[in-house]
């Protein structure tokens, strides 16, 4: 596969820094001195990185500079003040439904993006990945996670619930009780246990977590792009379909994909 060292500098603002290389774009959050502390700037930032995107990328890798992957949102949210040229959560609160639905909307479409079908996503967490930055890891198709992990959804111990997109990955990848269980304590998830119960795709000491993405980011590209697309839009579909629903779509799809190798395709 191609290496992930930088080739083309397309963003870097915002705390966020996207860099691509031929078929792999990195996504990389930049304030390691406030732990990756997430802001509505760096959601527009993520946001504008989505839509930057070259046709050529296949895979995205999302990581975070320093020990930790991302500590949640910037407790400077909760002043008063808020942060500089944004409405603070007070100012947010006294808009009327319609007004704070656009702005949560607004938020949200830094998260949704990861999961388009013409690209697989790998989120490369260690250390702190806790409320919006849990959620963010939660926007990737796969995750990989240095041993050191500690992924927590807090935001129903500061009287919140979790809005960035997380709660219909988790209860995907976890159920029901046990996303309930994580989300109303907000206790850590540790590794061993992400792992388990199916939050982390691989686990690894912090120090080969680089590797191991690389590593499987090469695997995914080695599979023609047509077939992976098709896969995993199948496979993203499953869930609401019947079964005689999913046996339909997976005929479909191999037509496609047949009458393309044979040069028949419309």
């Amino acid at each position: 596969m191609t290496s992930l060292d930088p080739v083309l500098d397309v963003l870097d603002k915002d705390g966020v820094r996207l860099t691509v290389d031929d078929a792999v774009a990195t996504v990389t959050l930049t304030n390691p001195a406030k732990r990756n502390a997430q802001s509505p700037a760096l959601w527009r930032a993520l946001t504008e990185a989505g839509r930057s995107l070259p046709g050529s990328v296949r895979v995205v890798v999302l990581r975070g500079e320093g020990q930790s992957f991302s500590a949640g949102l910037d407790r400077q949210a909760f002043t008063p003040e808020g942060f500089a040229g944004e409405p603070s959560f007070l100012d947010l609160a006294r808009g009327s439904d319609a007004e704070l639905d656009a702005v949560i909307t607004e938020y949200q479409e830094a998260f949704t993006w990861w999961r388009r079908n013409d690209i697989v996503s790998i989120a490369a967490v260690q250390g702190h990945a806790i409320g919006a930055g849990f959620q963010l890891a939660l926007a990737c198709d796969l995750r990989v996670v240095a041993d050191d992990v500690q992924f927590a959804m807090r935001e129903t111990s500061l009287g919140l619930v979790p809005d960035l997109t997380g709660t219909h990955p988790l209860v995907g990848a976890v159920g029901y009780a046990r996303a309930l269980e994580i989300c109303a304590t907000g206790r850590f998830v540790h590794a061993a246990e992400a792992e388990r119960i199916g939050l982390a795709n691989i686990v690894v000491p912090a120090e080969e977590l680089d590797g191991a993405v690389r590593d499987l980011a090469g695997a995914l590209l080695a599979a023609p792009r047509d077939a992976v697309v098709e896969t995993k839009a199948l496979l993203r579909g499953a869930g609401d379909r019947t079964y005689e629903e999913q046996r339909t779509a997976e005929r479909a799809a191999q037509a496609r994909r047949l009458r393309d190798l044979a040069g028949l395709a419309d």
